[in-house]
C-alpha cells in the first residue's frame, strides 16, 4: 500500500475541493509530534506540551511495540503489561533528556530504548498486573481497526526476527492511519462508497485495475473514475509523507524514511506470500 511515486501537493479534500486552497511546500518548516518532544528534550519549559506529543506518539505506534515484545518470547498478556510499562518509563523517566535531535528519526530512537528495556532484568520482571495506574492504549479487540491485508500473521510473528516485525507493524500503522483519514474525509464528504471502491488501488502496483469495472461499481463514467483515482492516490501519497514527518526530526529526512518503509512492508509482503 505504500507508493512513492512522486505528485503534487495534498489535494487536500480531493472531492470538491476548493479552488484557491493553499497547500504544504516541501521543505517548508512544520511543527511535527516528534519536533515539539525534540525542541524541549533539553529545556524545563512547555513539558506538558512536550509529554503529551510524546504520548500521543506511544498511542499511535503501541502496535509494532507490542509485536516486536512478542517476537522476543512473551506471552501476549505479558507483552501487554511490558507495553503499559515501557510507556510508563519513557513518560516518567529521563527519556526524553536521551532524545538526541541527531539520532533524527522516532521509530529508531524508540526501537532501542525498547531494546535495552527488555534486556534490563529488572525491567523485564517487573511486569504488574493489568489495569494499573497507567493505560495507554486498548486491548479490546485490539487488531480490530486494522485492514486484514496490513496485520501481521501469526507465521510472522513466529518467525520473523523481532526487529523487522517491529518495522514492518510500523510501517502498517502508517499506512493504516493514512487510509483511516482518506476514509473519514470521503465519509465526511458524502463519498464513503468512492473510498470503500477506490482504497484497494491507491498503490499503483495493481495488476487488475479496470476503469470500466470500477466505474459501473460507481456507477459514474470511466472519466470520473480516473480522475478520482487519481486525486485520491496524490492525497494518499501526501497523508504517507504526513504521518511519516511525525516521527523524524527534520523534514529533509521524511523520503528516506518512507523509502524504509515501503521496503519493509514490501518484505512483509513477499514473507507472507
Amino acid at each position: 500500500m505504500f507508493d512513492q511515486t512522486n505528485g503534487p501537493g495534498p489535494q487536500r479534500g480531493f472531492l470538491n475541493s476548493a479552488p484557491n486552497e493553499k497547500t504544504t511546500t516541501r521543505g517548508a518548516f512544520v511543527t511535527t509530534r516528534w519536533s515539539v518532544v525534540l525542541s524541549g528534550a533539553d529545556s524545563e519549559g512547555g513539558e506538558q506540551q512536550i509529554r503529551a506529543a510524546l504520548g500521543e506518539l506511544c498511542r499511535i505506534y503501541w502496535r509494532p511495540i507490542f509485536f516486536f515484545i512478542v517476537r522476543r518470547g512473551y506471552l501476549a498478556e505479558d507483552a501487554e503489561d511490558l507495553t503499559q510499562d515501557f510507556f510508563s518509563k519513557i513518560l516518567k523517566d529521563d527519556w526524553l533528556q536521551k532524545a538526541d535531535p541527531a539520532r533524527g528519526r522516532f521509530r529508531s530512537l524508540l526501537l532501542k530504548s525498547l531494546q535495552n528495556f527488555l534486556n534490563d532484568a529488572a525491567d523485564r520482571t517487573r511486569a504488574r498486573k493489568r489495569g494499573g495506574e497507567a493505560s495507554f492504549v486498548s486491548w479490546d479487540p485490539w487488531m480490530a481497526e486494522a485492514p486484514s491485508e496490513l496485520t501481521l500473521s501469526r507465521e510472522a510473528l513466529n518467525s520473523w526476527p523481532a526487529e523487522q516485525v517491529f518495522d514492518a507493524g510500523w510501517a502498517a500503522t502508517v499506512v493504516e492511519r493514512a487510509l483511516r483519514r482518506i476514509r473519514e474525509e470521503c465519509e465526511s464528504k458524502g463519498r464513503l462508497r468512492v473510498f470503500e471502491v477506490l482504497s484497494p488501488y491507491l498503490s499503483a502496483e495493481r495488476d487488475d485495475l479496470s476503469y470500466r469495472n470500477l466505474a459501473g461499481k460507481l456507477r459514474v463514467p470511466e472519466a470520473t473514475v480516473k480522475k478520482l483515482l487519481y486525486h485520491m492516490r496524490h492525497r494518499y501519497r501526501f497523508l504517507l509523507r504526513d504521518e511519516v514527518a511525525q516521527t523524524v526530526a527534520d523534514p529533509a529526512e521524511v523520503e528516506d524514511e518512507l523509502r524504509y518503509l515501503c521496503g519493509a512492508l514490501a518484505a512483509s509482503s513477499t514473507q507472507a506470500a
